[in-house]
């Protein structure tokens, strides 16, 4: 038995390669009915289960290609900042765990932004990311609100934001609730050009810096 292991098996992955087709959970449970939903079925239906409707997270940049016509959009890059200012550590390094968060995510930060047309019309819609640190607002996340939010004034569109946060990023200190009144000042700029801004609640959204935005 264990030549087959050792060598058939290996020559056969060879031969067929080892790409998957499908994902390694192909049937997903819901958490409220306990039932098991087919990953297909779930993607069809927007991610909220047929039965009990119950509505699963979405990752961020499937719900940007959701909203945007054809799921088309411009990706919006933000400026770098300053990591770890403080050279926080409690049980692991604040730069461990930003690694860690971004190899799980496949993004920069907890925000991402894309501009682009809903029912023809210009619009910049920005996700936070609730995987990523708790969409927790340090200093990344904050320019890149504020970015977001100066873009829709630039275009003179309509601003969307997705809010998925636990509050303020605690490993970068009084640095991240620095960015609590700098967002309520882009905010109120949105205000001053008369441009509508959208804030959508999703789960879980918690924590005070939300009240800035």
């Amino acid at each position: 038995m264990n030549w087959i292991k050792s060598y058939v098996r290996p020559k056969i992955r060879g031969i067929l390669g080892t790409k998957k087709e499908t994902p390694d959970n192909m049937w997903i449970k819901c958490p409220q009915s306990g039932e098991m939903v087919f990953y297909r079925d779930l993607e069809a239906n927007q991610y909220v289960v047929p039965t009990s409707g119950y509505h699963m997270n979405w990752k961020p940049k499937l719900r940007l290609e959701a909203m945007f016509d054809g799921g088309e959009y411009e990706n919006i890059e933000f400026p770098e900042v300053a990591i770890d200012p403080l050279k926080f550590k409690d049980q692991k390094k604040y730069t461990d765990r930003l690694k860690a968060a971004k190899s799980h995510t496949d993004q920069a930060d907890a925000i991402i932004t894309g501009y682009g047309k809903l029912h023809d019309l210009p619009i910049v819609m920005t996700v936070q990311d609730f995987k990523f640190m708790g969409g927790s607002l340090g200093m990344a996340a904050g320019e890149a609100l504020i970015v977001s939010m100066q873009l829709a004034v630039e275009k003179k569109c309509p601003f969307v934001l997705f809010v998925a946060s636990g509050g303020a990023r605690m490993q970068e200190g009084i640095l991240s609730l620095m960015q609590m009144p700098r967002t309520t000042v882009a905010v109120q700029q949105l205000r001053e050009a008369k441009l509508p801004y959208i804030g959508v609640l999703t789960d879980p959204t918690t924590g005070g810096v939300t009240a800035s935005y």
